[in-house]
């Protein structure tokens, strides 16, 4: 009689001791729904027991679990975070009639030092390939959508404000080299400082042939006269186009200052100096 309440009272320590070493395992269960004929799901058991790293003893092996079940054989996984996962992949062999409510069971992942890691049961429901009817059981409501990430989008405003800056910089530099291209033409090329003056005269008014003959002095070196063309035709060669306009300028000069003739078809000095402003900046840059 002693020793019969000797050994049940070794068992009730075991047992004790067994609970004690017993944790719940942080496991990562397959969709309980939306499963048919053939399909495999798998359960994820994090290999980690009270923040330590958890190594079994001996893993499950393949085998048929029960009437809709079939094991196969566990693999264990690195996550990119380092951590280690029991994967262990089920095959439904066997489904009803109808939508049906069925349990992947229990189990016990036991490690070397005696601890072990107690994985819970878990519904899903599976269906025939055509079912013929809709179960009676309802394996619970609806999940939410999955949230979308959120992006980070301080780096991106960053890049946005730095390139918009480069750009106005940009922008102001080229702006700002050709006003000074401009001012530095209008100061030194004889047609550019001309057209500047015409563009804001009627180009009737004596001032606007006298800034044009101006800028003829400038490229000449000297008063050009109507005999003295051929020369400044010599010393500018990229007047020449316009030469026969130019002569016309003259010849019509000649008849509204000193002339008593008001010309028939006279100049335009604003279009002659336009194209001469352009043929100087072309030529001359």
């Amino acid at each position: 009689m002693a020793s019969l309440w000797l050994a049940i009272g070794a068992s009730a320590v075991h047992a004790a001791t067994d609970t004690s070493n017993a944790e719940a395992a942080t496991v990562r269960q397959p969709r309980p729904f939306g499963h048919v004929l053939g399909d495999v799901i798998t359960q994820r058991v994090l290999l980690e027991r009270g923040g330590a790293r958890f190594t079994p003893e001996n893993l499950p092996g393949a085998q048929r679990i029960n009437v809709w079940f079939d094991r196969r054989t566990p693999r264990i996984e690195t996550a990119p975070d380092g951590k280690r996962w029991l994967a262990v992949d089920y095959q439904i062999i066997n489904t009803p009639q109808i939508l049906e409510t069925v349990t992947l069971p229990a189990w016990t992942l036991k490690s070397s030092a005696g601890a072990t890691l107690e994985v819970p049961a878990w519904q899903i429901s599976i269906a025939a390939l055509t079912p013929v009817a809709t179960a009676p059981r309802v394996t619970g409501e609806l999940r939410p959508d999955r949230p979308a990430p959120t992006i980070d989008t301080g780096p991106i405003i960053r890049q946005l404000i730095v390139w918009t800056v480069a750009f106005l910089l940009a922008v102001a530099a080229w702006f700002g080299w050709v006003q000074q291209r401009n001012l530095r033409d209008r100061a030194n090329k004889p047609f550019a400082r001309a057209w500047h003056e015409i563009k804001q005269l009627d180009e009737n008014e004596p001032e606007a042939w006298q800034a044009l003959h101006r800028a003829f002095d400038r490229v000449a070196g000297r008063v050009v006269q109507p005999e003295t063309l051929p020369q400044l035709f010599a010393q500018a060669p990229y007047l020449t186009d316009l030469r026969a306009r130019i002569e016309q300028f003259f010849e019509q000069s000649s008849e509204r200052f000193f002339g008593e003739v008001t010309p028939e078809h006279p100049l335009s000095v604003r279009t002659l100096c336009r194209e001469l402003q352009q043929i100087e900046k072309r030529c001359t840059s």
